[in-house]
């Protein structure tokens, strides 16, 4: 029976040594929450570390066979590897890149990084003990970047999700990373990705197309054969949870205690684990800020806030301890009086019980990050409101804004802006208080835990089908067995051949992309076959087919058509077509060579074509996409055509065409075998004009008219090599 097997840095458990023996607690993070409909269920498993250096291995045994039973499989670390591999590399490289703080705290260390690898690798390693064929893995967060891709080089039939917790950095941050394409790689064995925002996802697509040799085409990303998809899955929380607490005696108890307490002051609640990335300093700044410019506020709002401790041995998590510690006392010291303390400020967590009463008592949550993957704090705020009062402050830069759009939104930075609104927010009229809070609560309920389990686990799915369609399209060893035994068996064979992209790579300079002996070897193979009539057929200048290939016993169509040539004879150009637009369209297309550095022009007989494929990444394609809607309506009217291709737009006479140019072969000829490769959007035309019973085969696994598909130039050149050695054999 097919399992699912969830992987974290951490287990969803917490151990503890007491006088020499562990004890297992359930931890309370939403992660845990969340998963626990899974983990739990038939043969499911969560691996993970059990978050202590545990050394004995009696002491091991028995935390293992506790933890069994729990559906819970450790990976025990040693001392050197969290802190190479945990407080090293994942705090000290990804946290701080991802969060857009590298040139303050990230540490490019080498050694942190092959424990990065190696724990990666046991990951890995305890994975593949329990996993089987059928299975799904889950894996989750930076920590384990590596995994997905590990798991896949040894069980390639898995289906592998990927979900990252933190904010993926734009590709000028994260290209800092000096192991940033093995990170990329790492996580590309993935099936399916998973980010909290869209624009998480546009950054990480961005990074892999600019970084590695994969292909995109929205947020479906293909390397080699393999097809990803990057999707964005806001993450929630337990609603009803949360939403029930309140209700509880001792919830009831407490939010009376917290009343009673602050009486009729307005109370401003703030949750944060100590993190440089979650706005502490800033968010003391605007409170001094509102204090120092707002008097009436004075004795009237209070600022509740809570730090939850981390990782404050490390020194720079220590030295913000001690900012905060400074600023909340020197702006109590500075506006204190006898009844009323500013900021009531607590460096410790707080019982779940302790919390829903504050969430149910505070007039405003101030959730203010300069960097955060979701922040689920103010979703639990939201959550706890049940009679749909008070306001939530949220920063822009939380990924949960994009959700909870009727906050009052505010970027960090701006102090002052940030001061008027927890203002705005403390005195908003009941009435705006509802009809901003009805609409959160609605998809904070919505958007639930269980929700994010179930649309990523259904999106893994598809993706999985989706593959499974692709393979069978694709020409994998059964099909090119069924295809050389066609090809075998006929006697008059059709092969139509495009020549960039489908016999030689992509080349960033067009003029290195000529032919090498192996094709060469390839063709005279393919042309010395009496039964075949090989037909090369490109967007390519004549002049250049005919150098390359003028003594060759096969047809030459140039330029998607305009020339032709047979073998022995003269080439022939296409009658009855004029150049004269060339005029009124060059002009055009030389604003943007001047606008785009490493544009250039080719000029064809009755073509131009624009190509930038040494612009800027990004820019070209920009440009591409202006240069088209600027032609679109001029092409139109002149009986011109526009062709996007692979870094590049051809612009020529509609009259102009591979698939007229094809047709004109296939004429009055019987063929009891066409074969047509091609690659990209002007070899559609000749997909769609060959007899049904033609193989069609695309290299590149876009949509396409095409049948089939193959992934490379190399593996077209394999294909090509099969058949034309597959009737040497029969012959001897």
């Amino acid at each position: 029976m097919p399992k699912t097997i969830i992987v974290s840095n951490r287990l969803p458990v917490k151990v503890t040594e007491n006088n020499g023996s562990y004890e297992l607690a359930q931890s309370e993070g939403g992660l845990a929450t969340g998963l626990g409909s899974i983990y739990k269920e038939k043969d499911n498993l969560w691996i993970g570390w059990p978050g202590l250096d545990i050394v004995k291995k009696e002491d091991r045994e028995k935390i293992t066979a506790d933890l069994k039973k729990l559906s819970l499989f450790p990976v025990y670390l040693s001392q050197e590897e969290i802190s190479e591999y945990y407080e090293g590399f994942s705090n000290e490289v990804l946290w701080p890149v991802f969060h857009y703080y590298a040139s303050t705290y990230a540490n490019y260390k080498r050694s942190n990084w092959e424990f990065y690898v190696e724990v990666n690798k046991k990951f890995k390693n305890a994975v593949l003990s329990i996993a089987e064929p059928g299975d799904t893995i889950w894996v989750h967060d930076y920590q384990l970047m590596l995994l997905p891709d590990l798991i896949r080089r040894e069980q390639p039939e898995l289906s592998i999700g990927f979900f990252l917790h933190i904010p993926f950095p734009s590709y000028e941050m994260f290209r800092l990373i000096p192991w940033r394409s093995e990170l990329l790689e790492g996580v590309l064995g993935s099936d399916l990705i998973g980010f909290h925002t869209y624009d998480d996802v546009r950054h990480f697509v961005n990074a892999a197309t600019r970084i590695l040799p994969v292909n995109s085409s929205a947020n479906v990303l293909t390397k080699g054969d393999h097809t990803i998809v990057a999707e964005a899955f806001p993450i929630g929380i337990d609603d009803k949870k949360f939403a029930s607490l309140p209700s509880e005696p001792d919830v009831k108890k407490n939010v009376k205690l917290i009343k009673d307490t602050f009486g009729n002051t307005k109370l401003v609640l703030s949750v944060d684990r100590l993190d440089y990335s979650k706005g502490i300093l800033q968010r003391l700044q605007a409170f001094e800020y509102l204090l120092n410019h707002y008097p009436e506020a004075k004795e009237k709002i209070t600022f509740y806030m809570i730090v939850v401790p981390s990782r404050d041995t490390v020194p720079q998590y220590a030295h913000l301890r001690d900012e905060i510690d400074k600023q909340v006392g020197n702006i109590n010291a500075l506006h204190r009086t006898m009844e009323w303390t500013p900021i009531q400020y607590f460096y410790r967590s707080f019982p779940i019980d302790m919390l829903s009463a504050l969430y149910t008592a505070a007039d405003v949550c101030l959730v203010t990050p300069m960097r955060d993957g979701m922040n689920l704090v103010s979703k639990e705020y939201v959550a706890s409101r049940i009679n749909d009062d008070g306001a939530l402050v949220i920063s822009e830069m939380a990924g949960a804004s994009k959700e909870l759009i009727d906050a009052l939104i505010v970027n960090p930075n701006n102090t002052e802006e940030v001061a008027k609104t927890i203002i705005k927010a403390a005195y908003m009229p009941k009435a705006e208080q509802r009809a901003r809070m009805e609409p959160m609560r609605q998809v904070v309920a919505k958007f639930n835990i269980a929700h994010w389990v179930k649309i990523f686990m259904d999106k893994l799915n598809e993706v999985k089908q989706m593959q499974r369609s692709l393979q069978t399209r694709y020409v994998g060893q059964v099909t090119q067995q069924s295809i050389i035994n066609r090809y075998i068996k006929t006697r008059r064979r059709l092969i139509f051949l495009d020549y960039d992209g489908t016999l030689v790579d992509f080349k960033s300079n067009i003029e290195q992309a000529s032919p090498d002996e192996e094709l060469y070897e390839l063709l005279l193979q393919l042309t010395e076959d009496p039964a075949n009539h090989v037909v090369l057929i490109s967007g390519r200048k004549h002049g250049n087919l005919d150098k390359w290939f003028g003594d060759y016993n096969m047809d030459l169509v140039a330029e998607h058509g305009s020339w032709i040539k047979k073998p022995k004879v003269a080439w022939h150009k296409l009658s009855g077509l004029s150049a004269q637009w060339k005029q009124e369209i060059r002009p055009i297309i030389e604003t943007y060579i001047d606008r785009t550095p490493g544009s250039f022009i080719e000029e064809k007989t009755y073509s131009l074509a624009w190509h930038y494929r040494k612009a800027p990444k990004g820019l070209g394609e920009l440009r591409a996409g202006e240069l088209m809607n600027n032609l679109k309506y001029l092409a139109n009217d002149r009986g011109l055509q526009l062709l996007p291709g692979d870094k590049v737009v051809e612009i020529k006479n509609v009259e102009v065409n591979k698939g007229k140019a094809a047709l004109t072969i296939l004429d009055n000829q019987d063929y009891d075998f066409i074969l047509a490769l091609g690659d990209d959007y002007t070899d559609e035309d000749v997909f769609k004009e060959l007899p049904e019973n033609s193989i069609t085969i695309k290299i590149g696994n876009n949509v396409s008219a095409a049948k089939f598909y193959l992934t490379s130039p190399d593996e077209a050149r394999s294909l090509l090599k099969s058949l034309a050695e597959s009737t040497v054999v029969k012959t001897q």
